[in-house]
């Protein structure tokens, strides 16, 4: 009955007409960018954050949410009719999709993409509110010491599942805590790497980090990268599947959305593992493995049901623990923080409206999409003739206002374009940004959690390992740092990643 209630409350929350309105332009702004490619969502909502400084908590998270499982759409749209993924996790859509168009079946891919994506999404909106109470029960259990080992265990899982080498990304994970130590420390008063800028006394912002590595440094990257795009000539028939159809895909649906849910929950996963992981699994168990490739509707439904999963159970660290899954997750926190609101495990009790409305909007959300996407089809492909070099100053533009506005620091808006520079040069050397953030927007807690366990142990570092949980949690880390020093682990990590 509890978790009756709660949805009901929750549904309460997300279908007041303010957050109705927000969780509708999260999803149309999430299948825009969706369908641009080289923008992506994790750009978009670095930023939309200092625009969501004057809404309620309720209705930023919902919107910035929308854009998220949003994006999946767009991107497996213009993946079949363009052959050019608008997000990350489309990539895989193009293989069998783009395929399918050709041969005039392009109305019959969008179709199973939008039905695999809708029953993912619901699925996945009941596995988030039926794990969130115990998880919530679990998590108020916890104490300083099995916190700081949890953060622990989110770090390194980041560093083991991020692209590119091991190295680079423990290096960008230590550079973020680092970074998250710059300000005045709360205990001591003592300034710590202010370098005499008054401006840094408080620490460096979140926000104009986010915005420079993952925004700017992004669309900059794009600026040299022309895309060829030529849109199937075909014209879209029915977009009603037929019996065979769904007889087919919905086994692969199912799958999909069984996989995405697990892997989206992994720390440091992103947006590929799911979809990848579901393609290579129907091509396995497929009887004739040789379609794939040629047009198999398996190709679309498992992986486009996979990263619609896997997006919206990527909610489940943060909801519960208030650990995030991944750097969307970590702009998630950071919207959070702007509103006032202190992630952790008490959050589902201090703030259950909150948490609850985000849950049931992304029911409503998935109802959305599944009701605008496909009568627009024809506007979001329009979409993509608009030239990258007249989207980018206008970017610019927004992205200097959102980051002056936050504070009215133009010392923000220097350290923006700073860190546009510096997430350029991370892409072009091949260095994931992702770790950074996780480790900016952890640096902090970790910290706070470490001296807290401390001071209940009075020094004694010990308690990690006495304290069931806590040991638990660190065996874990322990081995997966034990398994990346493998050599052959390292080269097949080496290869699932490159494939």
């Amino acid at each position: 009955m509890e978790l009756f209630d709660n949805l009901l409350m929750g549904l309460s929350t997300a279908l007041q007409l303010n957050n109705l309105l927000f969780c509708l332009i999260g999803v149309v702004i999430g299948t825009a960018i969706g369908v641009l490619p080289g923008i992506g969502p994790i750009p978009t909502v670095a930023l939309l954050l200092p625009f969501t400084f004057g809404l309620s908590p309720a209705s930023a998270m919902i919107m910035l949410a929308g854009i998220f499982y949003g994006a999946q759409y767009g991107g497996s749209t213009t993946a079949i009719l363009v052959n050019v993924p608008g997000e990350t996790s489309s990539v895989v859509t193009c293989i069998d999709g783009h395929e399918m168009a050709k041969q005039g079946r392009a109305g019959t891919a969008l179709a199973i993409a939008a039905i695999a994506s809708f029953f993912a999404g619901t699925m996945a909106t009941i596995v988030i509110a039926v794990l969130s109470v115990p998880l919530s029960v679990l998590a108020l259990k916890f104490t300083a010491v099995e916190y700081f080992s949890l953060l622990v265990l989110g770090l390194i899982a980041a560093v083991v599942l991020a692209h590119g080498s091991v190295a680079k990304s423990l290096a960008m994970v230590l550079l973020g805590l680092l970074l998250g130590l710059v300000g005045i420390d709360v205990s001591s008063g003592v300034a710590r790497m202010t370098f005499g800028i008054p401006a840094l006394s408080d620490g460096l912002d979140f926000v104009p980090i986010a915005m420079g590595l993952f925004g700017l440094g992004e669309i900059i990257a794009n600026l040299e990268r022309p895309a060829e795009r030529r849109v199937v000539s075909q014209s879209i028939r029915s977009l009603i599947p037929s019996r065979a159809d769904l007889r087919t895909a919905f086994p692969a649906v199912v799958r999909g959305t069984a996989l995405g849910s697990v892997l989206g929950v992994l720390p440091g996963g992103g947006a590929a593992l799911p979809p990848f992981s579901s393609y290579a699994l129907e091509k396995k168990l497929a009887r004739d493995p040789s379609r794939f490739g040629k047009g198999a509707i398996e190709g679309v439904a498992g992986p486009e049901a996979a990263n619609n999963a896997g997006a919206q159970t990527s909610f489940i660290p943060l909801l519960t623990l208030g650990i995030p899954a991944n750097a969307l997750m970590a702009l998630m926190i950071g919207a959070l923080m702007m509103q006032g609101i202190q992630p952790g495990p008490q959050i589902m009790t201090e703030q259950p409206k909150l948490v609850w409305g985000v849950i049931a909007s992304m029911w409503v959300g998935n109802l959305m999409l599944l009701v605008i996407n496909l009568p627009l089809i024809g506007l979001w492909v329009s979409m993509l003739k608009i030239p990258y070099r007249l989207l980018f100053p206008a970017i610019v533009l927004f992205c200097c206002i959102g980051t002056y506005g936050i504070a009215n620091s133009l010392f923000n808006v220097w350290l923006m374009m700073g860190c546009a520079l510096i997430g350029y040069f991370f892409i072009k050397i091949g260095v994931e940004p992702a770790p950074l953030l996780l480790g900016l927007v952890l640096g902090p807690q970790l910290e706070e959690n470490f001296r807290r366990a401390m001071l209940i142990a009075d020094g004694d570092f010990t308690v990690f390992l006495s304290r069931p949980i806590s040991a638990v949690i660190l065996a874990v880390v322990a081995a997966l740092l034990l398994a990346m020093l493998s050599p052959a682990i390292l080269r097949t990590r080496k290869e699932a990643l490159a494939e």
